[in-house]
């Protein structure tokens, strides 16, 4: 069957290709193929400008024709995997994704001046050396190209939210039982923060990568070139591919920085990967959070969908608006989750010097980014939909005078009356009360008369404490 979204696998490069596209720069097989060659393009170059290697300088135009070796096509690729699979002009079939790149630069360098070199292309490496690397590339530009940019948008989305509703009051709920009022600004101001702290301690990530050979001894390199420092060769190496920040944002400062781990096996141990999923987790676990209250909020009418001309909620009851982007949210951020942990689980296992049961599972890492890409995306979608109902928050609060007992009994704790929080607890628990009642009680405590005044001013709206504070902060 010819592939086309229609007849894809996954939902991924079906019914959402479209919100998951731009992924497909980093995740691909022509991403992955594409990194391998910078790398070890990147690597032979470095060989080059350093004393006692024993392979020659280049000049200028040679350093030209490496870094466009670097720039590899769609064509390329395929033409890696052909030698990975089939064989290609003379160079057999390698059965081994990594050798292929090996070759393919050595095929692309045979009708150049580079031609002398081109035993120096992987020397002294073993594969993972070119892959770890290349993966920790491919996540670290995921995440700024792709995700961080979508969160950042969700965040500033819910700080402007956090903002204009600073001051609406809302009845807060506790074990889902009316609770000391809130504002929704403030509600909206406590993801806000969470989210930004969780993508602050992404953005400040840093990725421990290896490159030492075989089992992490740089054997090979020393037996091949023993004057060379290679540990410091290595930790300059893995330098040169570290960038600036892109962005400015005070809370977004930083980038993911890759650092060299000179204590491995054959592979780096992945504990740095899994901080970074767990961090994901967490920001998708928050989102999870808000997808839910939202839902809730619509559900009980105090935020109000709009209806999209010729849209259908329901395939036979024609009023339905449903709030189906927080639930696509919610349900694509469990997919997410369910691979971040077990990415977190499995990634710092491999048995004795290392097994290849890592290779599989760091190939869905496109998949877990690509069903928090299309969350996050529905998520702004929904917000983008929704309008707060100010009068229907009023309403359900003012229903519910009994919650304005805790401002009483704490103020009368202050004044020196006796028991106050049972006298409250006798006047409201279980039963339904009304500003009146408040009034009456009030006026029969032995108070100053400025002390009575004030407690009959507080009103469920007006008794937020510093929530108009904390959502503007």
């Amino acid at each position: 069957m010819q592939f086309d979204p229609l007849t894809a696998i996954s939902s991924i490069d079906g019914r959402y290709r479209d919100a998951a596209a731009e992924l497909a720069e980093y995740f691909s097989e022509f991403a992955l193929i594409r990194a391998r060659v910078r790398v070890e393009c990147e690597y032979l170059l470095a060989l080059s400008e350093t004393p006692n290697v024993g392979m020659r300088s280049l000049n200028a135009d040679e350093k030209k024709l490496l870094k466009k070796t670097c720039d590899v096509t769609v064509e390329d690729a395929k033409v890696v995997k052909e030698i990975e699979k089939e064989g290609y002009e003379g160079i057999p079939a390698t059965n081994h994704d990594v050798k292929a790149v090996e070759y393919f630069i050595k095929h692309k360098l045979a009708k150049t001046s580079l031609v002398d070199v081109s035993e120096w292309v992987h020397f002294a490496l073993t594969s993972e050396d070119t892959d770890n690397i290349a993966y920790a590339l491919l996540l670290g530009d995921a995440l700024e190209g792709a995700l961080l940019p979508a969160l950042e948008d969700v965040r500033l989305t819910l700080d402007k939210t956090a903002k204009e509703h600073a001051a609406t009051p809302m009845l807060a709920r506790t074990h889902g039982q009316p609770a000391s009022p809130t504002t929704f600004g403030k509600e909206m101001r406590v993801f806000e923060s969470r989210v930004s702290r969780q993508i602050y301690g992404c953005r400040t990530s840093i990725i421990l990568v290896k490159f030492g050979g075989a089992t992490g001894n740089w054997s090979a390199h020393v037996s091949g070139a023993p004057d060379v420092d290679w540990m410091e060769f290595s930790r300059k190496f893995v330098q040169r591919f570290n960038i600036e920040p892109k962005t400015a944002h005070k809370k977004m400062a930083g980038v993911i920085q890759v650092e060299l781990n000179d204590a491995t096996t054959q592979i780096e141990p992945h504990d740095t990967y899994a901080e970074l999923f767990d961090n994901l987790r967490r920001i998708n676990t928050i989102l999870i959070d808000l997808s839910q209250d939202v839902w809730r909020y619509i559900s009980d009418g105090w935020l109000s969908q709009k209806a999209k001309a010729g849209e259908v909620g329901s395939s036979t009851m024609p009023h339905k608006v449903n709030p189906i982007d927080f639930e696509n949210a919610e349900g694509n951020l469990g997919v997410a989750n369910s691979l971040f942990e077990h990415f977190s689980r499995k990634l710092p296992i491999s048995r004795l010097q290392r097994d290849l049961s890592d290779s599989t599972v760091k190939r869905t890492f496109g998949i877990a980014f690509a069903h928090s890409l299309i969350a996050y995306k529905a998520l702004l979608r929904g917000l983008s939909k929704v309008s707060v109902n100010k009068a229907a928050m009023l309403a359900e609060l003012q229903k519910h005078p009994e919650v304005i007992a805790e401002a009483i009994q704490t103020a009368l704790r202050r004044e020196g009356v006796d028991v106050p929080y049972e006298k409250l607890k006798a006047l409201t628990r279980g039963r339904e009360v009304s500003l009146a009642d408040f009034a009456k009680f009030i006026d029969s405590l032995d108070v100053d008369a400025k002390v009575r005044a004030r407690l009959k001013k507080i009103r469920p709206e007006n008794y937020i404490g510093l929530a108009v504070k904390i959502a503007e902060t």
